[in-house]
């Protein structure tokens, strides 16, 4: 009997320790996310054999690959918005494209808006440079994380429609690294990719090709010319230019050996980078590759067909982390412990892109596309000095101006919009035969009218109301409201509370050498001080100006 319970005993003491010392082994999972720019699914994985993307092609056969993933916008700024915060941007009247310079982290004090940029509204007023205000209970879901613990890192692009407010990330810049996070710090990794821009097509001109040009795929909307082979040639060099960045930064991950407690997600912000590709509402505008590798390649090369959305990414990324997305988003998880009721349609929307307005809306299926034209009396292909840096745009409309374009490369360039547009990818890849008018279709294109005016109506589409108005919502007499002054108590010894009397702000803290640097540590629980301890605080509402430092 002695002997049993000695047994039991020492049993029950090495089961303890086996359990603590595998709890211990057990690290919080990172996620670093792989965000590119201007790119459609051409991956090899996705099919497209001539350009060569060998890591991207490892990480979609080691992890996830989404045959269904959409932007909400097909440009940068608003579709970022819709990232960084899980909501439409048409909802919350970030839709119009772009509302100042945010590409990168200011400090508030570094935040200029200028009152003329040469811009008008469809009403004909002037259009300043402004922040999208949005409601108080709206945050970057960084925020989220950093509550939660995480090392919140972005190399280096914001670009959110409104100045990233300080308490976003941790750190902004071009050098921020995973391997900065503070040790025994799960982190929040962005790395952005920014070779494959649309600028980059001129910006790159003289970097050597790596993919012939005679060898390039010309979509049926192009006219097959030199200047049209060359710079899709430079969009394929740029994409595997990226994919190479994308391998070395893999090699530093497993040479840290970080794969096995790190989830990978590759995405692009938005469609391609071409003519009727960005900035267009359609497939060719919103469809993007996503790629998401798990520790242990769990679920390697799984296909996923269903239809998620860019704006699910943060709400995703809570529930792969155990916390729960908060109500208010119009992001679903698709993963994770508080996984969502797939999506069944995909919306889009397309208004003012810098100097030219219009009014685009779409829904998408994965196999077809519906899009209505709220100004159809405006042209498809609207001139923009931006994108007409690129060789064979300007060289494509100048052919149109001269009427030398034929067939499929004539059609995008039609002077008036029809009211409604259908196309079937499955034999119509390159939307360029409109079913609208087919009474084969009477009845599903009636579903997605319907269907769009429902999300319409549910999410107050702000599309309907001029910018010039809508700025006044936002800044009223187009001054931009304030954010007001961190207040500080100390309810017992020890400890400090901060508040804000502006709602939705959020508090940001430096002590010790942080003070007077640009990291600013998030407020949200009391802080327990020492004694003489100095503390600088500011508070900041996202498109507000923010709040004076002030001193404990």
């Amino acid at each position: 009997m002695k002997n049993i319970k000695t047994f039991i005993i020492l049993f029950t003491c090495v089961f303890t320790i086996t359990i603590s010392a595998q709890k211990k082994k057990e690290k919080p999972l990172n996620i670093v996310w792989l965000s590119t720019e201007d790119m459609g699914p051409i991956l090899g994985s996705y099919g497209n054999n001539v350009i060569k993307t060998p890591n991207l092609d490892k990480l979609a056969k080691e992890g996830v690959r989404y045959t269904n993933a959409f932007s909400t916008v097909g440009v940068c700024a608003p579709s970022r918005f819709s990232i960084i915060t899980g909501m439409y941007a048409a909802r919350l009247g970030a839709h119009n494209m772009r509302t100042g310079n945010y590409h990168n982290y200011y400090t508030p004090e570094e935040v200029t808006h200028n009152t003329y940029i040469g811009v008008k509204d469809k009403t004909g007023r002037n259009i300043p440079e402004y922040e999208v205000v949005t409601p108080s209970y709206v945050k970057p879901f960084t925020e989220i994380l950093r509550k939660e613990g995480y090392y919140t890192a972005n190399n280096f692009k914001c670009d959110y429609q409104f100045n990233a407010p300080f308490t976003a990330w941790d750190e902004v810049s071009a050098s921020v690294s995973f391997k900065d996070a503070p040790k025994g710090k799960p982190f929040f990794y962005v790395r952005n990719f920014l070779v494959t821009h649309e600028s980059r097509i001129w910006q790159r001109k003289n970097e050597p090709l790596t993919v012939k040009p005679e060898d390039v795929i010309v979509p049926a909307y192009f006219a097959d010319i030199p200047e049209v082979r060359n710079d899709i040639a430079r969009k394929y060099s740029n994409i595997e230019e990226m994919d190479r960045q994308v391998g070395e930064l893999m090699k530093q991950l497993e040479e840290d050996d970080l794969l096995d407690n790190t989830i990978i997600m590759f995405w692009s912000d938005h469609g391609g980078n071409l003519l009727r590709q960005k900035r267009a509402v359609g497939n060719t505008g919103l469809h993007v590759p996503l790629i998401i590798r798990y520790p242990n390649k769990k679920m390697a090369g799984k296909v996923d067909d269903r239809i998620v959305s860019l704006m699910d990414l943060g709400p995703t990324v809570l529930s792969l982390l155990n916390i729960k997305p908060p109500k208010h988003y119009d992001g679903k998880a698709f993963a994770g412990a508080y996984n969502e009721t797939p999506r069944k349609l995909a919306f889009g929307s397309a208004d003012r892109f810098d100097e030219t307005t219009d009014m685009q809306r779409s829904v998408l299926d994965g196999r077809f596309v519906y899009i209505k034209n709220f100004l159809p009396h405006l042209p498809l292909i609207y001139r923009n000095k931006y994108r007409e840096q690129i060789p064979m745009n300007a060289k494509l409309i100048e052919l149109n101006r001269q009427k030398k374009l034929k067939g499929d490369a004539a059609y995008m360039f039609m002077e008036t919009k029809p009211r409604e547009e259908l196309y079937d990818l499955q034999n119509d890849p390159y939307e360029i035969h409109n079913l609208a008018d087919d009474p084969k279709y009477a009845e599903r294109i009636s579903k997605y009218r319907k269907a769009l005016a429902n999300w319409q109506l549910e999410i107050g589409d702000k599309g309907f109301i001029p910018e010039h108005d809508l700025i006044e919502m936002f800044w009223p007499e187009m001054i931009q409201p304030i954010t007001q002054n961190v207040t500080f108590k100390n309810p017992k010894k020890g400890t400090l509370k901060m508040s804000c009397t502006t709602e939705g702000a959020s508090i940001g803290y430096q002590t010790g050498k942080d003070i007077g640097t640009k990291h600013w540590a998030l407020y949200y629980t009391p802080i327990k001080i020492d004694k003489n301890q100095k503390i600088v605080a500011r508070a900041i509402r996202i498109g507000f100006k923010a709040s004076e430092i002030t001193n404990y």
